[in-house]
């Protein structure tokens, strides 16, 4: 009786069989031989799982090397293709042209399967071993070739690219980028964290002649939109404040004092460099002091709020530094 034990499922025949006919069973088997180094295609008839079974001495898609996987309708998920039987030892050239854009797994038995992603081509190796069979992913570790898009998270060694590369989430390289021109295969923003300017903008802004408006003397301007109005915001911004009550001092500001009692409280959170001047405006100070309050800084490195007490006196008050405070 003829066996087909074989990883081709062709026919042996026992000796003494088929006398006068063997010469038909030889000439089928040398055929599917051939088939067994050919491109078949195999169509999945509905969106689940399937079997694709070598049948024994029978042509069919399934025995050929390369090995097309269509689906007859669109795939909603990953599915499982199993190649049958599961004694059969085999290479195959597995290619995914199903549609809906879905992966699917290739497998023989309980054991190991390969996810082969959408339009992808991969080879695998069926290891026969029965119903514990896995299925072994041939594709040489450095192999070099074309990678048209990578999905999900993953790493890939050694690999060359040429032309366009496009990521739509976040490509991360472990070593380095030669040969990329930034001016013209480049594009995005590179953020300032990365070294970037976090702009792509190229371009400056000629501020004679794309700008209106006056900038105001609180943000370093003059407060004007010539020479002439600059000269006089500035000498008004230069001129002695005069006050009478309590009054928060502002950094850069000269002001007057025409009564006693009061505080004139010094800028909170000075910085190095900053100066204010006060002045006693009435004679009266050595009779009716007012106060200069520190506003948690020290003046002249003691912690201590400064009591103006000298008549028509003007004094000027730097910040140096946490320790100094204002020195007067």
């Amino acid at each position: 009786m003829a066996t087909y034990l074989n990883n081709l499922r062709l026919k042996e025949i026992t000796t003494g069989d088929e006398d006068g006919t063997w010469g038909t069973s030889t000439n089928t088997n040398l055929e599917l031989v051939t088939d067994g180094f050919s491109y078949g295609t195999k169509a999945m008839a509905a969106d689940a799982n399937e079997t694709f079974t070598m049948p024994d001495a029978t042509a069919d898609a399934t025995r050929g090397f390369y090995l097309k996987i269509t689906s007859g309708v669109s795939l909603t998920g990953t599915r499982e293709i199993t190649l049958g039987p599961n004694t059969v030892s085999k290479v195959w050239m597995i290619e995914n042209s199903t549609t809906g854009g879905q992966s699917i797994t290739i497998k023989q038995g309980s054991g190991a399967g390969v996810t082969i992603p959408t339009t992808q081509k991969t080879m695998v190796v069926t290891d026969g071993l029965g119903a514990g069979a896995a299925v072994l992913n041939a594709n040489p570790s450095g192999a070099v070739g074309s990678v048209t898009s990578v999905g999900g998270t993953g790493t890939v060694n050694g690999i060359s690219l040429s032309g366009t590369v496009t990521s739509s989430g976040n490509l991360t390289l472990g070593g380095a980028l030669t040969g990329v021109n930034l001016t013209s295969q480049v594009t995005g923003v590179l953020p300032t964290a990365n070294g970037g300017t976090g702009s792509n903008i190229t371009t400056f802004v000629d501020l004679a002649t794309n700008v209106t408006g006056t900038l105001p003397l609180a943000n370093g301007g003059t407060g004007a939109g010539n020479a002439s109005g600059a000269r006089t915001s500035l000498s008004a911004a230069a001129r002695p404040i005069v006050k009478g009550a309590n009054y928060a001092v502002l950094v850069g500001e000269n002001v007057v004092a025409t009564a006693g009692g009061i505080t004139l409280t010094l800028p909170s959170g000075p910085s190095a460099g900053d100066t204010v001047g006060i002045k006693d405006g009435t004679g009266a100070a050595a009779t009716t002091t007012f106060t200069v309050g520190r506003n948690g800084a020290n003046i002249a490195s003691s912690a201590t709020d400064l009591v103006f007490d000298k008549n028509f006196a003007e004094i000027t008050m730097t910040y140096i530094d946490g320790t100094i405070g204002w020195s007067v």
